[in-house]
Protein backbone atom coordinates (compact mmCIF):
# COMPACT_ATOMS: atom_id res chain seq x y z
CA UNK A 1 0.00 0.00 0.00
CA UNK A 2 1.38 3.37 -0.99
CA UNK A 3 2.37 5.74 1.77
CA UNK A 4 0.37 8.99 1.82
CA UNK A 5 2.19 11.90 0.28
CA UNK A 6 3.83 14.11 2.91
CA UNK A 7 2.11 17.38 3.59
CA UNK A 8 3.90 20.38 2.14
CA UNK A 9 5.48 22.57 4.82
CA UNK A 10 3.38 25.46 6.01
CA UNK A 11 4.58 28.86 4.83
CA UNK A 12 6.73 30.87 7.20
CA UNK A 13 4.75 33.60 8.98
CA UNK A 14 6.83 36.78 9.47
CA UNK A 15 5.84 39.25 12.16
CA UNK A 16 4.77 41.72 9.46
CA UNK A 17 4.48 41.91 5.69
CA UNK A 18 3.13 44.23 3.02
CA UNK A 19 -0.07 43.38 1.12
CA UNK A 20 0.33 44.14 -2.60
CA UNK A 21 -2.46 43.50 -5.12
CA UNK A 22 -2.97 44.14 -8.82
CA UNK A 23 -4.28 47.65 -8.24
CA UNK A 24 -0.99 48.56 -6.55
CA UNK A 25 1.02 47.04 -9.40
CA UNK A 26 -1.08 48.88 -11.98
CA UNK A 27 -0.59 52.19 -10.16
CA UNK A 28 3.19 51.83 -10.14
CA UNK A 29 3.27 50.60 -13.73
CA UNK A 30 1.32 53.66 -14.84
CA UNK A 31 4.00 55.91 -13.37
CA UNK A 32 6.80 53.90 -14.99
CA UNK A 33 5.09 54.34 -18.36
CA UNK A 34 4.51 58.05 -17.83
CA UNK A 35 6.64 61.17 -17.97
CA UNK A 36 7.46 61.62 -14.28
CA UNK A 37 9.39 59.33 -11.95
CA UNK A 38 9.84 61.94 -9.22
CA UNK A 39 8.55 65.39 -8.22
CA UNK A 40 5.49 64.83 -10.42
CA UNK A 41 1.70 64.57 -10.19
CA UNK A 42 1.62 61.32 -8.19
CA UNK A 43 3.33 63.05 -5.26
CA UNK A 44 0.75 65.83 -5.24
CA UNK A 45 -2.13 63.36 -5.56
CA UNK A 46 -0.88 61.31 -2.63
CA UNK A 47 -0.42 64.39 -0.45
CA UNK A 48 -3.97 65.57 -1.22
CA UNK A 49 -5.41 62.15 -0.43
CA UNK A 50 -3.45 61.86 2.82
CA UNK A 51 -4.62 65.31 3.90
CA UNK A 52 -8.22 64.36 3.18
CA UNK A 53 -7.86 61.07 5.01
CA UNK A 54 -6.33 62.57 8.15
CA UNK A 55 -8.28 65.83 8.12
CA UNK A 56 -5.05 67.84 8.10
CA UNK A 57 -4.82 71.03 6.08
CA UNK A 58 -1.38 70.06 4.78
CA UNK A 59 0.37 66.74 4.17
CA UNK A 60 4.02 66.91 3.11
CA UNK A 61 5.51 63.66 1.82
CA UNK A 62 9.14 62.68 2.35
CA UNK A 63 11.61 59.84 2.01
CA UNK A 64 10.74 57.84 5.16
CA UNK A 65 9.41 58.10 8.70
CA UNK A 66 12.79 59.13 10.10
CA UNK A 67 12.94 61.98 7.60
CA UNK A 68 9.44 62.98 8.68
CA UNK A 69 10.54 63.27 12.31
CA UNK A 70 13.71 65.16 11.33
CA UNK A 71 11.71 67.57 9.15
CA UNK A 72 9.29 68.19 12.01
CA UNK A 73 12.17 69.15 14.32
CA UNK A 74 13.66 71.40 11.63
CA UNK A 75 10.33 73.08 10.91
CA UNK A 76 9.87 73.92 14.60
CA UNK A 77 13.35 75.43 14.76
CA UNK A 78 14.53 73.14 17.55
CA UNK A 79 18.22 73.35 18.36
CA UNK A 80 20.94 73.37 21.03
CA UNK A 81 19.65 74.17 24.50
CA UNK A 82 16.20 72.83 23.64
CA UNK A 83 14.81 69.48 24.74
CA UNK A 84 12.18 67.12 23.38
CA UNK A 85 10.28 64.71 25.64
CA UNK A 86 10.43 61.24 24.05
CA UNK A 87 9.08 57.98 25.50
CA UNK A 88 11.77 55.37 26.02
CA UNK A 89 9.73 52.70 24.24
CA UNK A 90 10.06 53.65 20.61
CA UNK A 91 12.30 53.11 17.62
CA UNK A 92 15.67 54.86 17.59
CA UNK A 93 14.47 57.48 15.09
CA UNK A 94 12.20 59.41 17.47
CA UNK A 95 15.08 60.37 19.75
CA UNK A 96 17.66 60.62 16.97
CA UNK A 97 15.60 63.27 15.17
CA UNK A 98 16.01 65.62 18.13
CA UNK A 99 19.76 65.10 18.15
CA UNK A 100 19.98 65.72 14.40
CA UNK A 101 19.09 69.36 15.13
CA UNK A 102 21.23 69.58 18.29
CA UNK A 103 18.41 69.30 20.84
CA UNK A 104 18.55 67.12 23.93
CA UNK A 105 16.19 64.23 24.67
CA UNK A 106 14.29 64.01 27.93
CA UNK A 107 13.34 60.35 28.07
CA UNK A 108 9.96 59.58 29.61
CA UNK A 109 8.76 56.38 31.19
CA UNK A 110 5.74 54.49 29.82
CA UNK A 111 2.89 52.37 31.04
CA UNK A 112 4.40 48.86 31.31
CA UNK A 113 1.33 47.19 29.77
CA UNK A 114 0.67 49.47 26.79
CA UNK A 115 4.12 50.97 26.16
CA UNK A 116 2.54 54.43 25.94
CA UNK A 117 3.70 57.68 27.52
CA UNK A 118 1.02 59.54 29.46
CA UNK A 119 0.86 63.04 30.91
CA UNK A 120 2.32 61.97 34.28
CA UNK A 121 5.36 60.40 32.66
CA UNK A 122 5.80 63.43 30.41
CA UNK A 123 5.71 65.78 33.42
CA UNK A 124 8.35 63.71 35.22
CA UNK A 125 10.60 63.93 32.14
CA UNK A 126 10.03 67.69 31.90
CA UNK A 127 11.04 68.11 35.54
CA UNK A 128 14.20 66.09 34.94
CA UNK A 129 14.98 68.26 31.91
CA UNK A 130 14.52 71.39 34.02
CA UNK A 131 17.01 70.12 36.59
CA UNK A 132 19.48 69.57 33.74
CA UNK A 133 19.03 73.17 32.64
CA UNK A 134 17.30 72.33 29.36
CA UNK A 135 14.42 74.28 27.85
CA UNK A 136 11.67 71.82 26.92
CA UNK A 137 10.20 72.93 23.60
CA UNK A 138 8.23 69.89 22.43
CA UNK A 139 6.55 66.64 23.38
CA UNK A 140 6.98 63.69 21.02
CA UNK A 141 4.36 61.09 22.03
CA UNK A 142 4.65 57.76 20.20
CA UNK A 143 1.56 55.86 19.14
CA UNK A 144 2.75 52.34 19.87
CA UNK A 145 1.54 49.28 17.90
CA UNK A 146 -1.35 51.32 16.46
CA UNK A 147 -2.74 52.58 19.76
CA UNK A 148 -2.50 56.29 20.40
CA UNK A 149 -1.04 57.96 23.44
CA UNK A 150 -3.48 59.96 25.58
CA UNK A 151 -3.51 62.91 23.21
CA UNK A 152 -6.24 64.81 25.04
CA UNK A 153 -4.15 64.78 28.21
CA UNK A 154 -0.84 65.39 26.48
CA UNK A 155 -2.35 68.13 24.32
CA UNK A 156 -3.66 69.91 27.41
CA UNK A 157 -0.23 69.60 29.03
CA UNK A 158 1.39 71.11 25.95
CA UNK A 159 -1.03 74.05 25.96
CA UNK A 160 -0.33 74.76 29.64
CA UNK A 161 3.41 74.88 29.05
CA UNK A 162 3.46 76.41 25.57
CA UNK A 163 4.96 73.32 23.93
CA UNK A 164 4.76 71.99 20.39
CA UNK A 165 3.60 68.40 19.91
CA UNK A 166 5.24 66.09 17.37
CA UNK A 167 3.11 62.96 17.15
CA UNK A 168 5.15 59.95 16.10
CA UNK A 169 2.33 58.15 14.29
CA UNK A 170 4.57 55.82 12.30
CA UNK A 171 2.55 52.91 13.75
CA UNK A 172 -0.84 54.56 13.56
CA UNK A 173 -2.04 55.50 10.06
CA UNK A 174 -5.76 54.77 10.12
CA UNK A 175 -6.11 54.83 13.91
CA UNK A 176 -8.81 57.03 15.44
CA UNK A 177 -8.75 59.03 18.67
CA UNK A 178 -11.99 58.91 20.64
CA UNK A 179 -12.12 62.21 22.54
CA UNK A 180 -13.72 62.77 25.97
CA UNK A 181 -16.51 64.77 24.30
CA UNK A 182 -17.38 61.92 21.94
CA UNK A 183 -15.60 62.96 18.75
CA UNK A 184 -13.80 60.45 16.54
CA UNK A 185 -10.67 62.09 15.13
CA UNK A 186 -8.30 60.43 12.64
CA UNK A 187 -4.68 60.38 13.71
CA UNK A 188 -3.06 63.30 11.93
CA UNK A 189 -6.01 65.67 12.28
CA UNK A 190 -3.91 67.97 14.46
CA UNK A 191 -6.62 68.33 17.08
CA UNK A 192 -4.05 67.90 19.87
CA UNK A 193 -0.73 68.10 18.03
CA UNK A 194 1.31 70.49 15.95
CA UNK A 195 2.87 68.00 13.53
CA UNK A 196 2.21 64.30 12.89
CA UNK A 197 4.86 62.03 11.37
CA UNK A 198 3.90 58.92 9.39
CA UNK A 199 5.90 56.00 7.98
CA UNK A 200 5.07 53.89 4.92
CA UNK A 201 7.67 51.17 5.42
CA UNK A 202 6.59 47.75 4.06
CA UNK A 203 5.58 46.34 7.45
CA UNK A 204 3.34 49.35 8.16
CA UNK A 205 -0.38 49.36 7.35
CA UNK A 206 0.19 51.49 4.22
CA UNK A 207 3.34 50.63 2.27
CA UNK A 208 5.32 52.76 -0.17
CA UNK A 209 8.50 50.64 -0.15
CA UNK A 210 10.07 53.44 1.84
CA UNK A 211 8.23 56.67 2.49
CA UNK A 212 6.96 59.09 5.07
CA UNK A 213 4.91 62.24 5.53
CA UNK A 214 4.22 65.03 7.98
CA UNK A 215 0.69 66.33 8.50
CA UNK A 216 -0.02 69.77 9.96
CA UNK A 217 -2.65 72.49 10.03
CA UNK A 218 -0.04 75.27 10.11
CA UNK A 219 0.63 76.74 6.66
CA UNK A 220 3.95 78.29 7.71
CA UNK A 221 5.22 75.00 9.12
CA UNK A 222 4.09 73.21 5.94
CA UNK A 223 6.08 75.67 3.83
CA UNK A 224 9.17 75.06 5.98
CA UNK A 225 8.70 71.29 5.69
CA UNK A 226 8.61 71.56 1.89
CA UNK A 227 11.75 73.70 1.80
CA UNK A 228 13.72 71.49 4.15
CA UNK A 229 12.85 68.31 2.22
CA UNK A 230 14.27 69.89 -0.96
CA UNK A 231 17.72 71.24 0.03
CA UNK A 232 16.24 74.38 1.63
CA UNK A 233 15.37 75.77 -1.81
CA UNK A 234 12.88 78.64 -2.03
CA UNK A 235 11.15 79.12 -5.39
CA UNK A 236 8.34 81.44 -4.27
CA UNK A 237 9.25 84.98 -5.42
CA UNK A 238 7.59 86.38 -2.30
CA UNK A 239 10.38 84.83 -0.24
CA UNK A 240 13.35 86.00 -2.31
CA UNK A 241 15.93 88.19 -0.58
CA UNK A 242 18.31 89.06 -3.44
CA UNK A 243 16.00 91.18 -5.56
CA UNK A 244 18.72 92.13 -8.02
CA UNK A 245 19.44 88.52 -8.86
CA UNK A 246 15.87 87.31 -8.56
CA UNK A 247 13.95 89.75 -10.74
CA UNK A 248 14.24 91.11 -14.26
CA UNK A 249 13.98 94.80 -15.05
CA UNK A 250 10.22 94.50 -15.59
CA UNK A 251 9.78 93.09 -12.07
CA UNK A 252 9.10 89.51 -13.17
CA UNK A 253 10.93 86.74 -11.36
CA UNK A 254 13.65 85.12 -13.40
CA UNK A 255 12.29 81.69 -14.40
CA UNK A 256 15.42 79.76 -13.37
CA UNK A 257 15.89 81.47 -10.05
CA UNK A 258 15.81 79.98 -6.56
CA UNK A 259 17.36 80.81 -3.20
CA UNK A 260 18.56 78.93 -0.15
CA UNK A 261 18.23 80.82 3.11
CA UNK A 262 19.28 77.79 5.19
CA UNK A 263 20.44 74.27 4.30
CA UNK A 264 17.96 71.48 3.81
CA UNK A 265 18.07 67.84 2.77
CA UNK A 266 17.13 65.63 -0.16
CA UNK A 267 14.15 64.01 1.55
CA UNK A 268 11.78 63.93 -1.43
CA UNK A 269 9.40 61.04 -2.15
CA UNK A 270 9.33 59.70 -5.71
CA UNK A 271 6.26 59.36 -7.92
CA UNK A 272 6.84 55.60 -7.97
CA UNK A 273 6.55 55.42 -4.18
CA UNK A 274 3.70 57.92 -4.11
CA UNK A 275 1.68 55.89 -6.62
CA UNK A 276 2.04 52.78 -4.47
CA UNK A 277 1.18 54.68 -1.28
CA UNK A 278 -1.86 56.31 -2.91
CA UNK A 279 -3.14 52.94 -4.09
CA UNK A 280 -2.56 51.44 -0.66
CA UNK A 281 -4.29 54.39 1.02
CA UNK A 282 -7.46 53.53 -0.89
CA UNK A 283 -7.41 50.14 0.88
CA UNK A 284 -6.67 51.53 4.34
CA UNK A 285 -10.13 50.85 5.77
CA UNK A 286 -10.00 47.22 4.66
CA UNK A 287 -6.49 46.81 6.03
CA UNK A 288 -7.49 48.32 9.38
CA UNK A 289 -10.60 46.19 9.73
CA UNK A 290 -8.70 43.01 8.91
CA UNK A 291 -6.03 43.85 11.48
CA UNK A 292 -8.71 44.51 14.11
CA UNK A 293 -10.36 41.17 13.34
CA UNK A 294 -7.06 39.32 13.68
CA UNK A 295 -6.31 41.07 16.98
CA UNK A 296 -9.73 40.06 18.33
CA UNK A 297 -8.97 36.47 17.34
CA UNK A 298 -5.60 36.65 19.06
CA UNK A 299 -7.29 37.82 22.26
CA UNK A 300 -9.57 34.76 22.14
CA UNK A 301 -6.93 32.21 21.18
CA UNK A 302 -4.32 33.44 23.67
CA UNK A 303 -6.73 33.65 26.64
CA UNK A 304 -6.13 29.97 27.62
CA UNK A 305 -2.39 30.72 27.90
CA UNK A 306 -2.94 33.12 30.81
CA UNK A 307 -1.32 34.07 33.11
CA UNK A 308 1.94 33.39 31.28
CA UNK A 309 0.67 35.19 28.16
CA UNK A 310 -1.43 38.32 28.09
CA UNK A 311 -2.82 39.78 24.87
CA UNK A 312 -2.01 43.37 24.01
CA UNK A 313 -3.46 45.72 26.61
CA UNK A 314 -6.05 48.07 25.13
CA UNK A 315 -6.70 51.72 25.90
CA UNK A 316 -10.17 53.23 26.04
CA UNK A 317 -9.54 56.38 24.01
CA UNK A 318 -8.49 54.85 20.70
CA UNK A 319 -9.85 52.69 17.91
CA UNK A 320 -6.54 51.41 16.60
CA UNK A 321 -5.53 50.29 13.16
CA UNK A 322 -3.23 47.74 14.75
CA UNK A 323 0.33 47.71 13.42
CA UNK A 324 1.78 45.17 15.86
CA UNK A 325 0.48 42.28 17.92
CA UNK A 326 2.76 42.92 20.89
CA UNK A 327 1.82 40.47 23.64
CA UNK A 328 3.15 40.25 27.20
CA UNK A 329 4.85 37.02 28.22
CA UNK A 330 6.18 36.16 31.68
CA UNK A 331 9.30 34.41 30.45
CA UNK A 332 10.70 34.03 33.96
CA UNK A 333 7.60 32.20 35.20
CA UNK A 334 7.66 30.01 32.09
CA UNK A 335 11.27 29.05 32.81
CA UNK A 336 12.33 29.98 29.27
CA UNK A 337 14.26 32.93 27.95
CA UNK A 338 12.82 35.12 25.25
CA UNK A 339 15.63 34.05 22.92
CA UNK A 340 14.70 30.39 23.47
CA UNK A 341 11.03 31.06 22.78
CA UNK A 342 11.81 33.04 19.62
CA UNK A 343 14.12 30.28 18.34
CA UNK A 344 11.49 27.62 19.09
CA UNK A 345 8.82 29.62 17.26
CA UNK A 346 11.11 30.15 14.27
CA UNK A 347 11.67 26.38 14.08
CA UNK A 348 7.87 26.04 13.94
CA UNK A 349 7.65 28.57 11.09
CA UNK A 350 6.63 31.59 13.18
CA UNK A 351 8.56 34.84 12.97
CA UNK A 352 8.61 37.24 15.91
CA UNK A 353 10.29 40.50 16.87
CA UNK A 354 10.85 42.68 19.94
CA UNK A 355 9.50 46.24 19.97
CA UNK A 356 11.56 47.83 21.42
CA UNK A 357 14.80 47.87 23.35
CA UNK A 358 14.17 51.02 25.43
CA UNK A 359 16.13 53.78 23.74
CA UNK A 360 17.58 55.16 26.98
CA UNK A 361 19.50 51.89 27.38
CA UNK A 362 21.43 52.34 24.13
CA UNK A 363 25.18 52.99 24.59
CA UNK A 364 25.06 56.45 23.00
CA UNK A 365 22.39 57.69 25.37
CA UNK A 366 23.88 56.04 28.46
CA UNK A 367 27.18 57.76 27.75
CA UNK A 368 25.39 61.06 27.25
CA UNK A 369 22.93 61.00 30.17
CA UNK A 370 24.04 58.19 32.45
CA UNK A 371 21.84 55.35 33.63
CA UNK A 372 18.18 56.39 33.87
CA UNK A 373 15.63 54.62 36.05
CA UNK A 374 12.54 54.13 33.89
CA UNK A 375 10.89 51.06 35.43
CA UNK A 376 7.80 51.05 33.21
CA UNK A 377 9.89 50.95 30.04
CA UNK A 378 12.15 48.26 31.44
CA UNK A 379 9.18 46.15 32.56
CA UNK A 380 7.55 46.48 29.15
CA UNK A 381 10.76 45.43 27.42
CA UNK A 382 11.26 42.43 29.70
CA UNK A 383 7.99 40.81 28.64
CA UNK A 384 7.09 42.05 25.16
CA UNK A 385 7.07 39.92 22.01
CA UNK A 386 5.49 40.82 18.66
CA UNK A 387 3.62 37.98 16.94
CA UNK A 388 2.70 37.84 13.24
CA UNK A 389 0.11 40.41 12.15
CA UNK A 390 -0.62 41.38 8.55
CA UNK A 391 -3.81 41.54 6.46
CA UNK A 392 -3.10 38.47 4.32
CA UNK A 393 -3.06 36.21 7.37
CA UNK A 394 -5.86 33.64 7.50
CA UNK A 395 -7.82 33.09 10.69
CA UNK A 396 -6.28 29.61 10.85
CA UNK A 397 -2.88 31.29 11.01
CA UNK A 398 -3.83 32.81 14.38
CA UNK A 399 -4.67 29.30 15.64
CA UNK A 400 -1.32 28.12 14.35
CA UNK A 401 0.57 30.92 16.10
CA UNK A 402 -1.27 30.35 19.39
CA UNK A 403 -0.55 26.60 19.27
CA UNK A 404 3.11 27.21 18.43
CA UNK A 405 3.47 29.72 21.26
CA UNK A 406 1.89 27.28 23.71
CA UNK A 407 4.35 24.61 22.62
CA UNK A 408 7.29 26.98 22.89
CA UNK A 409 6.26 27.79 26.48
CA UNK A 410 5.61 24.16 27.42
CA UNK A 411 1.85 24.68 27.70
CA UNK A 412 -1.00 22.59 26.26
CA UNK A 413 -2.23 23.84 22.89
CA UNK A 414 -5.34 26.05 23.15
CA UNK A 415 -8.55 24.14 22.53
Amino acid sequence: MDEPAPRPPLPFLPYGRQDIDQSDIDAVTAVLRGDWLTQGPAVEAFERALGERTGAAHAVSCANGTAALHLAALALGLGPGDAVVVPAVTFLATANAARYVGAEVAFADVDPDTGLMGPEQAVAAMERAGRAGWRVRALAPVHFAGQTADMAGLGALAVRHGLAVIEDACHAIGSVDMTPDGRALPVGSGAFGTLTAFSFHPVKTVAAGEGGAVATNDADLAARLRRFRNHGMERDPAGFEDHEGAFAADGAANPWYYEMAEPGFNYRLTDIQSALALSQLARLDAFAERRRRLMDLYAERLAPLAPLVRPAARVSWCRPAWHLCAVRIDFAAAGRTRAQVMADLRARGIGTQVHYIPVHRQPYWRKRYGVLALPGADAHYAQTLSLPLFPAMAEADVDRVAAALAGALGLPAPA
